[in-house]
């Protein structure tokens, strides 16, 4: 994504400021600009607050970029479901460091004689300390995750492998058509994650043993890798990281399983009709945060290490006080011993003159941070109105902002056809919800209530959603937020990217909303 770098604009005379978070300055001799406060080194060397002018995009550049990088696609699938996705994504870092991948696997015609489907993949991936990682995981995690499932259906005779492996790998063979207990898919995507990951942080350290191969044994010096394209690309996965949510759809066996590592998170709208013909949205959150201020990854980590290492494993909600998400793929500073990060940093980093921070001083016995998810598993039922309807699966950026009962509001509303400008205290009663189940917010940021409104003018869901995110219907909130280039902006918003997934079996029962009449009429925009 293109990146807005910053231009200072000096305001005339006579400029009009407002208060608010950033400061808003307009002249009809200039272009209009705000004011936002900035962390800077003073001339002690210690941080201090300074004020930084930069230009206010135009509402019509605001929505070129949230449409940059929006996609959206309906396939029909001979077993009578239309699957409908779209995903979205707006950057804070330079480079973008989320990613997403899906895939639609069709099941061979000898298995669909039997029970006709697919295998259906929506990822989302949370990259930090730069992208390698996450990109990465969204070219290879989808065949990780498919190469241990065609494995578990070899060793145990109880999926039909050609339907998943033929379609990914160009073999062929065949065994039982029974399906495979959702307790062993969800144990064996575990495993493509844990071994995946492992092949990740052996990799530079495999690089460098085949470097040295028939040295002499005198020969102590450490080599120079980091002009080495495949050794810096192993390095470079290794010492960034990612969070990943991983969804994976069985319409055969009308299995939904949702593996997180990390603190991406994915939410469920249930649509459940009501007597009055109007029906509501129950809010299934699908996952837990997994960061250092949910108490289970607390507890866990904590008995993965010695007792005297307690206080400060965890320490201000985040691992070994650096990192936020206790689950993640690479981030080798908190897997590797300090040894292996100080000879690795020597042979790949310092030559191309960006060496690595030391190892934390409290790093002693790691591995601090795993890859291994949790897996959560739901039944699907199509064709029953009263079932899961629809899918949000998100990067942090997203939940830093919405609360997982506004998602589910928002998108519910989308998918009824509002259109508009809609005050936050009219939507719950054009688009009722309920809570199912809450999950856990592992995130430190305060949900932001109050007044407002929301805006419904993206025919992009995904779009819809990262709008709102960032100011919704108040347009000089959400002009700001997307003004502020990288660095500055990550202070204020984080990367977001956004996948929705939804289907429809014939148009009976479908979600509406019948209220667009009331006596409060939606103010449109378009």
């Amino acid at each position: 994504m293109q990146t807005v770098r910053s231009r200072i604009w000096k305001p005339v005379a006579g400029a009009l400021v407002i208060g608010g978070p950033a400061y808003y300055t307009y002249s009809v001799y200039s272009r209009p600009t705000f004011e936002l406060p900035i962390k800077v080194a003073g001339p002690d060397g210690k941080t201090q607050m300074s004020t930084k002018t930069l230009p206010l995009l135009p509402m019509q550049t605001v929505n070129e970029r949230l449409h940059q990088n929006a996609t959206s696609e309906t396939v029909s699938r001979p077993y009578g479901i239309t699957w409908k996705h779209t995903t979205a994504s707006l950057s804070s870092n330079d480079p973008l460091e989320d990613a997403n991948s899906h895939q639609i696997i069709e099941r061979d015609d000898a298995f669909s004689a039997n029970s006709p489907g697919d295998f259906l993949f929506f990822n989302v991936f949370d990259g930090h300390r730069g992208p390698e990682t996450s990109r990465l995981l969204s070219r290879i995690l989808i065949n990780a995750v498919a190469l241990e499932l065609s494995q578990l259906a070899n060793s145990t005779a109880a999926l039909n492998t050609k339907g998943l492996t033929s379609k990914l790998f160009g073999s062929s063979t065949s065994s039982s058509l029974s399906a495979p207990e959702p307790e062993a898919v969800s144990l064996t995507i575990e495993k493509a994650f844990t071994k995946l990951d492992s092949l990740l942080m052996d990799a530079p350290i495999s690089i460098l043993q085949n470097h040295l191969k028939g040295r002499s044994p005198k020969d102590m010096t450490i080599p120079d890798l980091s002009k080495d394209p495949q050794g810096m690309s192993a390095m470079l996965a290794a010492v960034s990281g990612s969070c990943a949510l991983v969804t994976l759809i069985d319409t055969a066996q009308r299995d939904l399983y949702v593996a997180l590592a990390g603190d991406c998170r994915a939410v469920a709208g249930v649509w459940e009709p009501t007597q009055d013909g109007k029906g509501i949205w129950k809010v299934d959150v699908l996952t837990e945060d997994q960061t250092g201020r949910n108490p289970s990854e607390v507890k866990r980590i904590k008995s993965e290490h010695p007792p005297d290492e307690a206080e400060y494993v965890v320490k201000n909600g985040r691992i070994l006080g650096g990192l936020e998400p206790s689950r993640a793929f690479g981030d080798a500073r908190y897997k590797w011993n300090a040894q292996t990060q100080e000879l690795l940093n020597q042979v790949y980093m310092v030559g191309n003159g960006t060496p690595l921070r030391k190892a934390p001083l409290t790093l002693k016995t790691p591995p601090y941070v795993t890859a291994k998810p949790v897996v959560t598993h739901r039944k699907l039922d199509f064709e029953n109105p009263a079932s899961l309807r629809f899918m949000v699966i998100a990067t942090d950026g997203l939940w830093d902002e919405l609360s997982s009962e506004e998602v589910v509001s928002l998108v519910g509303g989308h998918l009824a056809g509002l259109k508009g400008t809609i005050s936050k205290d009219q939507l719950p009663s054009l688009v009722p919800t309920s809570t199912a189940n809450a999950g856990l917010d592992g995130k430190p940021h305060i949900q932001k209530k109050g007044s407002g409104s929301w805006a419904f003018v993206d025919e992009n869901v995904s779009s819809h959603l990262i709008r709102n995110a960032l100011g919704g219907g108040d347009e000089m909130a959400l002009r700001k937020r997307v003004s502020i280039p990288a660095p500055y902006s990550r202070r204020y918003r984080d990367d977001i990217t956004v996948t929705v997934v939804w289907w429809e079996h014939g148009k009976e029962n479908q979600p509406n909303v019948s209220s667009l009449s009331s006596n409060e009429p939606v103010k449109s925009k378009l």
